[in-house]
């Protein structure tokens, strides 16, 4: 495949069963580009080999003083050396080649595997490990598949030499024969070592590339805290780590090196002094001995590429197997079915009991926020934990990991508690795959963005005014926590899904705005799916149905004010009792009615702040 006919198509099926054979499935899917390099640097080794015949050729004819077979010597030289300069320009061109395909293959299939899980693969796996396997890995990947041909084509060479070495000359060439393989496999032994030096270097620095991460996501909460210097000293203590184990990588590959560069040249000396006796004998003519020894001297440029393969799996590998165990993942544990179409109806969660009928807006009160995250993954076709891929969530009876992926999708969209922001104009943050049922200015109003429209319109003297060319800066650190939480939820609106599903969407603005949003919300989705998990009272009495859930299953439902009066449980989240409190509202003390008169009245609040804002 050619680079301008990137990207692929369908980046294909890749072999994850190991780092190795994901390695080697890459090879393969490039086995067109892998012959290429393989025959242009078959021409260019060979044509460096040949040399030593030509060099060899043109001492022994000044020797014996024939003008015709200097000459000859001369043109042979000239031939090899056009062979090279093409050779070595189309070897490069076929690697560099190879190198950028297997990279931008490996990306499309990273990617895929991004767009199919979600936010649940940083759930999976740690978010700086994710980026580096995006970043360093493929790199690294990318230089084993590009140096494999061209190891092939040293390989070959080497071991058309040793035979031809042996024809031409037997008594140097079988100790060339013999040297050359011991050179290729001397490093094997100090690999081992080499390679778990490297891992560590790239565990180490995995984990400071994820500290870096983390830090920079949450600059703006250490800075009002005071712990930059906290986090600063933490990286530090991280960035040594990775550079000592960077110098103990290096020094065990300087070591590789310096074999490589001491063993040849032992065999170099070893062939010059037995081929200077047999000269002397008068068994092997002057240009026999030229001829062999510049053979073993220009094998020099094929044994380094023995040493580039070796240091390229060494380091591909690890990359591989954490590439291979990220795109290892799947959606769900069960065979997907062709079909179903675009599935509509009540959204039911066999898991937990939760059932959220088409066309209402359900709230969903959890007491742990952790396991609101869970839900709202598994109600968007994300099981998160052993065995839940075996119940999937059904959306009209309809199981959605038997839906198409993109129907799937569709259908369904999961708006997570901490959404990101895209750098980019707010016109290209809205312009997402959407029903076209819902415009852009509708779902700003139901949010309430009208301060971030006012907002974003002041700081972008460049746009003439108009909020919706002006930029957002990537993941919206610009803007405040409500701000993009409202930004956020716009874009959510506009897709217009079948279901959708939020998660603490008003959880970083006030009490007023939250009752507006609430409302917008309800009004903008009427006569459509939404489920909103929640514990705010100004969200919940907004919604048609209310859903308890209590480790793990649905305990109650009912509407908001109901649940107020009926189950001291949802009395207890909503208005955050203590343990304590709770447990006296069960004794029937009177103070779980005070609880619900207080949620009520600022139920009631809320509605009226409402009215006032309309």
């Amino acid at each position: 495949m050619k680079i301008r006919e990137l990207p692929y198509a369908d980046p294909g099926v890749p072999d994850v069963r190991s780092g190795t054979r994901f390695l080697f499935w890459l090879g393969r899917n490039q086995l067109g580009g892998q012959v290429a390099s393989l025959l242009w640097g078959l021409l260019l080794q060979l044509g460096i080999a040949g040399l030593s015949v030509a060099v060899g050729l043109a001492v022994q004819a000044v020797v014996d003083r024939d003008g015709g077979r200097l000459a000859l010597a001369g043109g042979l030289l000239a031939v090899l050396g056009a062979a090279i300069a093409v050779g070595d320009m189309m070897l490069h061109r076929t690697a560099v080649t190879n190198w950028i395909t297997a990279a931008a293959r490996v990306q499309q299939l990273l990617s895929r595997k991004t767009a199919e899980l979600g936010a649940v693969l940083t759930r999976r796996v740690a978010a700086g490990e994710v980026v580096a396997v995006s970043t360093s890995d493929v790199e690294k990947i990318g230089w084993f598949v590009e140096a494999l041909s061209r190891f092939a084509a040293a390989a070959l060479t080497m071991v058309l030499v040793c035979v031809g070495l042996v024809v031409y000359q037997p008594a140097l060439g079988v100790l060339v024969a013999i040297g050359l393989p011991v050179l290729a496999l001397a490093v094997l032994p100090l690999l081992p070592r080499a390679t778990r030096r490297a891992d560590v270097q790239r565990e180490k620095a995995g984990k400071a590339t994820e500290l870096a991460s983390d830090t920079v996501a949450g600059l703006r909460v250490l800075r009002g805290i005071g712990g930059e210097e906290l986090f600063l000293a933490r990286y530090r203590t991280a960035s040594q780590e990775v550079r000592r184990a960077a110098v103990r990588s290096a020094r065990m590959w300087a070591l590789i090196a310096a074999v490589q560069v001491l063993l040849p040249g032992l065999l170099m000396v070893g062939v010059l002094a037995y081929g200077a006796r047999l000269a002397l004998d008068g068994r092997i003519a002057v240009g026999q001995l030229v001829t062999v020894y510049s053979a073993v001297a220009l094998m020099l440029h094929p044994l380094r590429h023995v040493e580039e393969i070796a240091m390229a799996y060494s380091f591909s590998r690890p990359s591989a197997k954490r590439a291979a165990r990220v795109l290892s993942l799947a959606r769900t544990t069960t065979t997907t079915a062709e079909g179903h179409g675009g599935a509509t109806g009540d959204l039911y969660d066999p898991v937990t009991g939760l059932l959220a009928p088409a066309g209402l807006l359900t709230a969903v009160v959890c007491g742990d926020p952790d396991a609101a995250g869970r839900l709202a993954d598994r109600l968007g076709g994300h099981p998160t934990e052993a065995g839940e891929g075996h119940t999937s969530v059904l959306l009209g009876g309809v199981p959605l990991d038997e839906l198409d992926l993109d129907a799937a999708r569709t259908a369904v969209l999961v708006q997570d508690k901490d959404p990101v922001l895209l750098s980019g104009t707010l016109h290209e943050l809205l312009d997402v795959p959407a029903s076209g049922a819902v415009g852009a200015e509708d779902a700003l109003a139901a949010a309430r963005c009208g301060d971030v429209l006012d907002a974003l319109a002041q700081a972008s003297v460049d746009t003439g005014g108009d909020p919706m060319r002006a930029r957002i800066t990537e993941r919206g650190r610009s803007l405040s926590g409500g701000q993009r939480q409202r930004l956020a939820l716009a874009r959510s609106l506009v897709t217009d899904p079948e279901v959708l599903v939020l998660d603490e969407p008003t959880s970083a603005v006030d009490s007023h705005t939250e009752a507006r949003v609430a409302a917008g919300v309800r009004a903008l989705r009427e006569g459509r799916t939404t489920v909103v998990l929640a514990s705010s009272p100004l969200l919940l009495d907004r919604a048609d149905r209310v859903a308890l859930v209590h480790d793990g299953e649905v305990v109650a439902v009912g509407t908001h004010r109901e649940l107020l009066r009926t189950e001291p449980r949802y009395r207890a989240v909503v208005t955050r009792d203590t343990d304590d409190e709770a447990r006296d509202d069960g004794a029937g003390d009177g103070v779980g009615e005070d609880r619900a008169r207080e949620a009520e009245l600022a139920s009631k609040l809320g509605a009226e702040l409402e009215g006032e804002s309309a």
